[in-house]
């Protein structure tokens, strides 16, 4: 145990999988492609994506599915597709993937969803192999396993019953069938099968859609089917025969569906069951995010105000379970990005010689990028521009150009939208007629070539010496030169503006 104390949960997930499962693993994930994507969506990525970096830095070979659960029933519109609520409406029940895209953008509902979330793994730089798994049914890659349940019915309802805890009903069937009159697959069940065809009829009202009545026949060998989801989601781990697979805690809550998973696995199939793994809530300002009611900032949005890496270190930081809340104001995301700064510096040591706060940072760097792309404070550059609006000169005045050049993006989008902290909101604007006799003896004992710390010190001391109150000696000095009694660090501000031009301005 105390060798673990210290590591990763994806260094130990990866150990666990390295122990006791044999090469080459696999690693899966999967999302029902039925609304935006957003942090939660980005987790479901990102966290198999942290394991499989692990492995291969052991020199293991793996492979990382996502699988898109496209062939799920259509249930709600998504707040961002509100305005087509008229056009969606009649598909409600459908699969995603025979729902119609109504922007034309892509070739179904699901598929809209399902190309948001490869834009994703395109700029988080995420190596992934997406399937879309309503193709697996139509290939028969489902076809054995569901004649297996038609054939062990009873025990599998049993088994659902039981982990649920919940009585099912008479009619219930490890398959819902696609009805062929109305296309929908939520509305239909089963009443009469032989372990290969089926009759069905088209009669639930599932509350959001009703059955239009059809009464129809098929075979497990048409393909036109889709297994509940607690015999899916274990299926799909046979065929895709994956090591470790990780869900929300949701699922794997006394009743979840990860119970249900593992009974049917090793009570039923009587096959290997994967490792699994859970993670913790992703919650925007203490409430869970919603990709149906649009619950939280978007990503796109945050991705705009802080760069990829950034947003990958947040959410791969704290322990595998613990909720994560995105609180994402300008200060919280400052502090995110300091933090991001200060891990760059650790992941350069020797990681067993750091605490388990340092080496969750630096290990939580090295799962976000290869490199920091930038060596000055993002406040630096923003203070800078603030004072001389001049890309160039601010590229010069902070001897980091490239890094400059990455960040500038991020603060435009960060000064058009307004979400500059209050004390960086400030013009310079030098007013003599200000000065008291003691802002202008601190002038006058400034030396050229002192730093911002030499700076900062400075004030305090001469504060001390006067028996002047350094709070209120900082706000005279403020409102000397930018005419408001607060602004961003006093020391920086000064040696950004330059001690003589300071005193030049002033005296």
């Amino acid at each position: 145990m105390e060798e673990t104390v210290h590591k990763h949960w994806s260094e130990w997930l990866a150990d666990k999988v390295i122990e006791e499962k044999k090469e080459p693993y696999v690693i899966t994930g999967g999302m029902t492609t039925s609304g935006p994507v957003h942090f939660g969506t980005l987790c479901e990525l990102l966290f198999p994506e942290a394991i499989k970096k692990e492995l291969e830095a052991k020199g293991k070979k793996v492979s990382y599915f996502f699988i898109a659960d496209i062939f799920d029933a259509f249930d709600s519109v998504p707040l961002d597709m509100e305005k087509y609520k008229a056009q969606l409406e009649p598909h409600l029940g459908k699969p995603l993937c025979d729902v119609p895209d109504p922007t034309g953008k892509s070739i179904s509902f699901g598929d809209h969803y399902l190309e948001e979330a490869r834009s994703l793994v395109k700029k988080f730089g995420i190596s992934c192999t997406f399937v879309r798994i309503n193709e697996y049914y139509m290939q028969g890659r489902f076809d054995e396993w569901s004649r297996f349940y038609l054939k062990h019915e009873a025990q599998a309802k049993r088994i659902v019953e039981e982990t649920s805890g919940k009585q099912e009903k008479k009619d219930w069937s490890p398959i819902m069938p696609l009805c062929a009159n109305c296309g929908r697959i939520s509305t239909t069940r089963v009443i009469a099968q032989d372990g290969e065809n089926y009759e069905y009829i088209c009669d639930k009202d599932v509350k959001y859609t009703k059955g239009c009545g059809f009464k129809g026949k098929a075979k497990i060998s048409d393909h036109k089917y889709k297994l509940i989801w607690r015999l899916h989601w274990p299926t799909w781990k046979q065929i895709f025969h994956s090591s470790i697979e990780g869900a929300g805690v949701d699922h794997h809550t006394k009743g979840g569906s990860e119970d249900t998973c593992k009974a049917i696995t090793l009570d039923l199939m009587k096959a290997d069951y994967h490792i699994p793994f859970k993670y913790g809530f992703i919650l925007f300002q203490g409430k869970k995010y919603s990709k149906s009611k649009g619950t939280g900032m978007g990503i796109s949005q945050i991705s705009r105000l802080i760069p990829p890496e950034i947003v990958k270190y947040m959410l791969l930081k704290p322990d595998l379970e613990e909720n994560i809340d995105i609180n994402p104001t300008p200060e919280n995301l400052l502090r995110t990005m300091e933090d991001f700064q200060r891990a760059a510096e650790l992941s350069g040591k020797d990681t067993d010689t750091l605490n388990r706060h340092e080496r969750k940072m630096a290990i939580a760097f090295k799962l976000s990028t290869d490199t920091l792309n930038w060596k000055v404070q993002f406040l630096d550059v923003l203070l800078y521009h603030q004072i001389y609006g001049d890309w160039e000169i601010v590229a010069q005045m902070t001897g980091d150009p490239q890094g400059v050049g990455y960040l500038r993006p991020y603060i435009e989008e960060w000064i058009a939208r307004e979400f500059v902290p209050e004390d960086y909101r400030f013009k310079y604007q030098p007013n003599p007629k200000l000065e008291t006799q003691n802002t202008k003896q601190f002038i006058e004992l400034l030396q050229p070539g002192m730093d911002a710390l030499a700076i900062h010190n400075a004030v305090f001391g001469f504060a001390k010496s006067k028996g002047i109150e350094p709070k209120s000696f900082f706000a005279e000095l403020y409102n000397v030169l930018i005419g408001k009694p607060k602004g961003p660090r006093l020391g920086k501000l000064i040696a950004a503006l330059g001690v003589e031009r300071v005193k030049k301005d002033l005296m």
